[in-house]
């Protein structure tokens, strides 16, 4: 590995443990998992989903999730987390995005996300996605919240690369 390689890894990791969207239930309400590491990380304390080989995996938010990853570096990490790579991420990968630029999109998710969150129910079980979808397929009349909510949502797309909060169908 040259020594581009090494800083653009070191940059790479740097955003992903001060983001973490894709660990605390804003961007996924699970993560998919290949049915040979399901018991090992259920033994990691995640919350291992089995009854559906569609969706083997586990849900968020996820539990080592603690202001960062609490197994990032171990050999431990879930493979499905290791693989899975943000636009915005392949964008700093590739040079496209310096670091600094990177963090501020990821910090202005989160003050969009605190905007939204305001409206949303709370539960430490349930995701913010899915919270997020209900209230939004409840038709909440809330001009406001609406306005912060399509906004969030257009941002996770162009951003992040997550445009799959609702069916086309569903969403004009």
């Amino acid at each position: 590995m040259t020594d581009t390689d090494e800083t653009g890894k070191a940059r790479a990791t740097s955003l992903c443990k001060s983001c973490g969207l894709c660990c605390t239930g804003h961007l996924f309400s699970w993560v998919r998992l290949k049915a040979s590491v399901l018991n090992a990380s259920e033994a990691l304390g995640l919350n291992v989903i089995r009854s559906d080989p569609r969706q083997r995996g586990f849900t968020q938010p996820c539990p080592l999730w603690d202001g960062q990853c609490t197994v990032y570096t171990s050999p431990h990490y879930p493979h499905g987390c290791r693989n899975y790579q943000c636009t915005l991420l392949k964008e700093l990968v590739a040079g496209n995005v310096q670091l600094p630029v990177a963090l501020d999109v990821v910090e202005q998710a989160m003050a969009m996300i605190a905007d939204v969150e305001i409206y949303v129910p709370k539960s430490p079980k349930v995701s913010f996605r899915e919270r997020l979808i209900a209230l939004m397929e409840q038709g909440n009349t809330n001009a406001d919240f609406q306005l912060k909510a399509d906004a969030l949502l257009r941002y996770f797309d162009t951003q992040f690369g997550v445009n799959d909060f609702f069916d086309s169908s569903e969403r004009v």
